[in-house]
């Protein structure tokens, strides 16, 4: 194990979210490793501190008597408001039946796939998990995807805007097999997911959060991209932005 791959899973470690497996490698490689036995040490006396921090503060009770007294009473139905809640019903019924309801259908399964891509993610972390072809060279890592998947993802090298190719990986979302191109900023990981779609227009970045990573997807020359880290929002930005650039250089060029 790595320091850059201990370094990413001490927190883990510390709060016990890590199997036998992993937290066994992470100790060997502490036990070994001056650096890495140090973040650990300071990790467990902040975590000791925060806990022994009286952090709680409880309102006083003429606060809470202020909320209660501004908040609606709670009424009974009456018969109107019952029928209006059967009409509102059959609205929806009769939306579902006529395939209106497609939106939010689409819109909760946009979500379903957001949050595999977060767990491919989080799985990447694990030790061992995260690349299967370790490149800093993009001609290494392109090719490499070569007659694993049925269009190879563009690779492109970032590292002198401050972005490190890392390597790529095939990862598994929705059934399905996709390339995932690895780059690291400063400690931080970006899994770069890339997937084939029949839909050839242009779909602008749009940034989500979800268990507390920043999601960034877009649609752009028949591919779907999804840019996912613990990078700040802005950052994120900065990296598919810089991508997509690049990549339209290499295009045109």
């Amino acid at each position: 194990m790595t320091c850059d791959e201990a370094k990413i899973l001490l927190h883990a470690l510390i709060d016990g979210e890590l199997d036998a497996g992993h937290a066994r490698e992470v100790e060997a490689h502490v036990a070994t490793c001056v650096a890495c036995a140090a973040d650990l040490a300071a990790y467990r006396d902040m975590k000791r501190v925060l806990a022994d921090t009286n952090l709680r503060y409880t309102a006083p009770s003429q606060l809470r008597a202020r909320i209660e007294a501004s908040l609606p009473r709670a009424e009974r139905p009456n018969r109107r408001a019952v029928l209006r809640g059967f009409a509102m019903g059959s609205a929806v019924s009769a939306l579902a039946a006529t395939g209106l309801l497609a939106v939010v259908l689409r819109q909760d399964d946009q979500q379903r796939i957001l949050s595999e891509m977060v767990s491919a993610h989080l799985r990447s972390l694990q030790a061992g998990h995260l690349t299967d072809v370790i490149s800093t060279d993009q001609h290494t890592v392109k090719p490499w995807f070569n007659g694993r998947l049925d269009v190879a993802p563009p690779v492109i090298d970032l590292t002198a805007q401050g972005f490190t190719l890392v390597g790529g990986r095939l990862d598994y979302i929705d059934a399905r097999a996709l390339g995932a191109v690895v780059y690291r900023r400063r400690q931080h990981v970006i899994n770069l997911f890339v997937a084939q779609t029949a839909n050839t227009a242009l779909r602008p970045p749009k940034t989500e959060t979800m268990q507390g990573f920043n999601c960034r997807h877009w649609t752009n020359r028949g591919l779907n991209f999804w840019a996912v880290s613990d990078l700040g929002a802005d950052e994120l930005a900065e990296f598919t932005d810089k991508f997509e650039t690049a990549m339209k250089a290499n295009l045109e060029g």
